[in-house]
């Protein structure tokens, strides 16, 4: 028998009860999963409706490292755990330092693996743990599916105190921008297949969000070239076949070229990757890249000109 799915008022739109799934208690195992797939198929339209405010993000974010500063996620929950997941990824991924992007989780560490609870309904905790770690110049992005979680809203109003450009991921576009955020990024994801549960759709949107983020952060700050991860190190084995693979894949050479060249640059697989397409030295390739920023298509161009 079908359940009846009426409206009511509720908070968020996450919170609803979703009338395309009144039924999913009744399903086959694959009619469950059929139904959480076409929800989950709805969220990559609902990210690119708000590109232009999560580019805001980016160009925050740039600005905010450029200057010296740090990218700060602030999240409770599913959100948190999301966040800090994201930030661990991005050293091994483009061989930045440690502390560019720094996770804050609503309840600590302990929060990671199960529930700390009220640690999401604590503003003063969160505003405290940003006044310890803020600078005035960084970022700071908080994630709140519902848009009004005590502990984002309470660290995104501190850390505009402080003087950092804030920003603010939800699922909820019903609400109002919350005081001390310079950008709102609401997801329009809707209600979920079992209401209430962001770590779905809401979950999803936050997991592409915060990818999309970080990984355009990175490619303005030129930790590729091309599609492809130059910021590394040749530290191991491993490593080191990795760039050379890079270098061919980059400049159509031959791996015994790629693997002198690499040995010459002293494992900087990006002043290889200079050296290579320009057929400059070593030294000013890598001196190149310094004045670039080290952004390798800059340094190419710095070169090219200095050749003609």
């Amino acid at each position: 028998m079908s359940v009846p799915c009426q409206t009511v008022h509720v908070d968020s739109p996450t919170e609803q009860r979703n009338p395309r799934t009144v039924d999913i208690d009744l399903m086959s195992t694959m009619g469950i999963l059929g139904a959480i797939n076409a929800e989950d198929r709805r969220v990559p339209d609902a990210v690119a409706a708000v590109l232009p405010q999560l580019a805001r993000a980016v160009d925050y974010a740039v600005e905010a490292l450029r200057g010296g500063g740090r990218v700060h996620y602030v999240g409770a929950g599913t959100s948190g755990r999301l966040a800090t997941l994201d930030a661990a990824e991005l050293v091994p991924t483009f061989n930045v330092p440690g502390d560019w992007f720094i996770a804050h989780h609503a309840g600590g560490e302990k929060a990671l693996r199960q529930a700390v609870e009220n640690a999401e309904d604590d503003a003063d905790a969160g505003a405290a743990e940003i006044a310890h770690s803020v600078q005035p110049g960084d970022f700071v992005l908080g994630l709140a599916a519902s848009g009004r979680t005590p502990y984002v809203l309470g660290a995104l109003v501190e850390a505009s105190r402080i003087g950092a450009h804030t920003g603010l991921v939800s699922a909820n576009p019903r609400a109002a921008k919350p005081a001390g955020v310079d950008v709102l990024i609401a997801v329009a994801t809707g209600p979920e297949a079992i209401a209430g549960s962001t770590r779905m759709k809401a979950g999803t949107a936050q997991k592409l969000i915060l990818t999309a983020f970080s990984s355009a952060t990175m490619i303005k700050l030129g930790k590729t070239y091309s599609n492809l991860m130059v910021s590394m190190r040749a530290t191991n084995a491993k490593l080191r076949g990795r760039t050379i693979r890079i270098l061919q894949e980059a400049t159509g050479m031959a791996m015994a070229d790629c693997s002198d060249a690499l040995t010459e640059a002293g494992g900087d697989l990006k002043v290889a990757l200079v050296h290579l397409l320009s057929g400059s030295d070593v030294t000013s390739s890598a001196e190149a890249l310094s004045a670039a920023g080290g952004h390798v298509r800059k340094a190419l161009d710095s070169l090219h000109l200095r050749a003609g």
